[in-house]
């Protein structure tokens, strides 16, 4: 079967779904594409998102339905635990870090990243909603020295591509150095970014530049 991943390197949600694959030592072709409203992307991606993947079946949208294809596929290590409750707080998660950091951070992307001034009230509302995010982390995580425990799980690879890039909006918007101040942060973030894959991943991205 081939696999063909379409987006782009400065996507977080491409960069979790690539690092996955890479982990699990899948063939995959790569296929740039911007985020658009064209018919051609709108036909693979109904909402013009990327990443979407396409597969020998058809294509498939949304990051975490992409990943659990991949596990259920049974290609190289699995990552998430056999326990049915250990796989679901995995699960609990990487959708707290979607809803909780991921999505209120990403209101600062164009104030942090792309020269469109956020105003002090919106700043004001995304630092308090990631406080509330960041210090349930800090409850549902266990940071030993993974996210979900002793093993690495799909959540840790949600975690290097959200947490990483919302930390830098946080430095550059609203002058808050999240990266040092809010506890484990830095320390899981420097242990993925020791990982073949997550290295490949942001060299890639960096000859993208």
């Amino acid at each position: 079967m081939t696999i063909k991943l379409h987006g782009m390197t400065y996507s977080n949600y491409y960069n979790m779904v690539k690092a996955v694959m890479i982990e699990k030592g899948m063939a995959f072709e790569e296929v740039h594409v911007l985020p658009n409203q064209e018919a051609e992307l709108i036909s693979k991606s109904p909402m013009g998102k990327v990443p979407c993947m396409e597969t020998d079946q058809g294509f498939l949208t949304e990051t975490g339905v992409m990943i659990d294809y991949l596990d259920a596929l049974g290609e190289g290590p699995s990552f998430y635990p056999e326990d049915p409750f250990a796989k679901a707080k995995v699960q609990e998660l990487i959708r707290h870090l979607e809803l909780y950091i991921e999505l209120p951070a990403r209101r600062l992307y164009g104030d942090a990243f792309f020269g469109k001034p956020a105003s002090d009230e919106e700043k004001t509302a995304v630092r308090a909603l990631l406080n509330r995010g960041f210090a349930s982390l800090a409850s549902l995580g266990k940071f030993s020295p993974y996210l979900a425990g002793e093993e690495i799980s799909y959540a840790d690879f949600y975690f290097r591509f959200s947490v990483g890039v919302a930390t830098m909006a946080c430095k550059k918007s609203l002058g808050w150095d999240a990266l040092n101040e809010v506890p484990n942060i830095k320390a899981l973030l420097d242990l993925m970014d020791q990982r073949a894959s997550i290295k490949q991943v942001l060299a890639d991205q960096a000859s993208d530049a």
